[in-house]
């Protein structure tokens, strides 16, 4: 499956916003400091005035990176929100229900990337069963757990712990002791905490 490879840091210094690609470091002062300076050989040159197609292409940009989504599958998501009466909504609700981005939300995986990778290489189980595609999209009432042989492998526990600290989203409840947990509902749009005008997005895609 395709996916970005590059450096991550990049990816938020373009967008100027801060996205959980580095785990415990997304949290540091060090790297809020770093989103100052725009990345290339010269980041101290003048910036061009955004124009609207620009400010639209940025917030597309900033919630598709967010999730690690290609824009092929971006734009499948994007058609099935199109059946929705509020279609900004539906399309983060649609990203927050992506496998990976769950065991992430659970505390399971320090970033999404993380989650993906560990989705991938068949860690997880959903509702008993192993489920190696980190794009498949839970269901409210969904149990994912942790296999048991790998949970001693893993920085899973550590994971959850620096998560719990900071608490979990409320659409998910989690057991940290047989770190397992289940997907309650899905989240209206001001439980996700991303900010990102969704609006904009869809008006990319209107035109």
């Amino acid at each position: 499956m395709a996916r970005y490879t590059g450096p991550a840091l990049k990816i938020c210094r373009r967008l100027k916003t801060k996205l959980p690609f580095k785990g415990e470091r997304f949290f540091s002062v060090k790297f809020d400091k770093r989103l100052e300076v725009p990345p290339g050989a010269m980041p101290n040159r003048r910036l061009k005035k955004l124009s609207n197609y620009g400010i639209q292409l940025y917030e597309k940009q900033k919630l598709r990176k967010t999730y690690g989504v290609l824009e092929r599958q971006f734009v499948k998501y994007y058609e099935m929100a199109r059946k929705s009466a509020v279609t900004g909504e539906a399309l983060m609700q649609i990203l927050e229900t992506r496998l990976d981005n769950v065991v992430y939300r659970m505390g399971f995986g320090a970033s999404r990337r993380q989650a993906r990778q560990w989705v991938t290489h068949k860690h997880f189980l959903v509702n008993g069963k192993m489920i190696n595609i980190p794009s498949y999209l839970v269901k409210p009432g969904d149990v994912i757990s942790v296999k048991e042989n790998s949970k001693a492998k893993m920085h899973i526990q550590s994971n959850f712990t620096n998560a719990a600290a900071r608490s979990l989203p409320e659409w998910v409840r989690v057991d940290g002791d047989k770190l397992e947990g289940t997907f309650v509902h899905i989240p209206s749009r001001d439980k996700i905490d991303l900010d990102v005008q969704e609006n904009l997005v869809v008006e990319f895609y209107s035109r």
